[in-house]
């Protein structure tokens, strides 16, 4: 599903009234006829048409992010598919405030590339990464991972964002990455780990195990690059329960 099959974005349209869109065959905003609905949300749509194309076309997600529902973000995934930056860290302990973060994993085109602490973990890479970025794409970030960067890195992280936990929830798929891995059918080649493994790996690298960072770094990066298959199995499975189920009443 992509942006231009999108209506809930203007002001008065629910999902309700874009489902009603779908189902008179306005899947797309070229189809838009005013007909369908009342001439204020008509004239309203037709604006949001004329806007969206042109913040489309400058590559300017946030126009839509800002106005979309956490749970209904995943929508801007086609769009950005190929510059959307995959995202995840560790750190000691779960307070920004008190903690630090570890290593942070940014997986984008096909890429991955991990920054570690006290080696090549600075605000101006991690500025960098961001803002080469047209979409952030996270699970639980909203609430942990962002804040986090913002608050050990003075980074600014407000490019859009899908976190995977609010359209995860849509579909009823609860608990950790890990345990949404496990229920899509996704299968991890190395040995899984936690969050406090993670921890006690970076302690032992602070002593000078090195194998522990590299352990830390395998474990980061499988976090990270699932991230994609999980984004493109709930995007598939949200387009068909949201979109194509009414497209075919």
């Amino acid at each position: 599903m992509r942006i231009e099959n999108s209506f809930i974005p203007v002001r008065g349209v629910g999902e309700r009234t874009e489902r009603k869109l779908w189902e008179s065959g306005v899947t797309h905003w070229d189809e838009f006829a005013g007909d369908v609905v009342g001439p204020t949300t008509a004239d309203r749509i037709e604006a949001y048409i004329e806007e969206g194309r042109t913040r489309l076309a400058d590559d300017d997600l946030s126009f839509f992010a800002d106005e979309l529902p956490a749970s209904s973000r995943w929508r801007l995934y086609e769009n950005a598919s190929r510059s959307a930056c995959f995202l995840d860290i560790e750190t000691t302990g779960l307070d920004a405030d008190s903690n630090d973060v570890t290593t942070v994993t940014l997986h984008r085109g096909g890429e991955t590339t991990t920054l570690v602490a006290g080696r090549d973990l600075t605000a101006e890479r991690l500025q960098a990464e961001l803002d080469r970025s047209a979409l952030l794409v996270t699970f639980n970030g909203q609430r942990f991972d962002v804040p986090f960067l913002e608050t050990c890195y003075d980074v600014d992280a407000s490019l859009p964002h899908v976190d995977l936990l609010y359209p995860c929830r849509t579909l009823e798929l609860t608990g950790g990455l890990k345990q949404v891995e496990r229920d899509l059918g996704i299968e991890r080649e190395r040995p899984d780990l936690s969050g406090r493994d993670a921890v006690r790996l970076w302690h032992r690298y602070e002593r000078g195990d090195e194998d522990s960072l590299e352990r830390l770094i395998e474990y980061n990066r499988a976090d990270t690059v699932n991230l994609e298959t999980v984004t493109e199995r709930v995007a598939d499975r949200l387009h068909r329960q949201v979109f194509e189920s009414a497209c075919a009443d």
